[in-house]
């Protein structure tokens, strides 16, 4: 998801409809496109936040100790949140 501009608006409404049929769990990565993902879930949480559990992961080279905290704050940023439930 995030990968073809074309595909958006349909990728916004696939998620949001999810969440009204009762998905509460959406899984995202910083590597999932690039980041690019994180920018649609963001944009599609949005106004929803409280009803999923959200959760993302970061690159494994940004897995240490120096890059982590860094890594989860931009997807944060990216999501349009203030924290990941995972």
């Amino acid at each position: 998801m995030g990968d073809e501009p074309s595909k958006k608006n349909e990728e916004l409404r696939t998620l949001r409809r999810g969440v009204e049929l009762g998905l509460n769990l959406i899984d995202s990565a910083e590597m999932y496109g690039d980041g690019r993902s994180e920018f649609l879930v963001g944009e599609a949480i949005e106004g929803i936040r409280d009803q999923v559990f959200l959760v993302s992961k970061v690159y494994p080279h940004n897995a240490g100790l120096n890059r982590i905290v860094g890594s989860c704050e931009q997807s944060l940023k990216r999501l349009k949140t203030d924290r990941l439930d995972l």
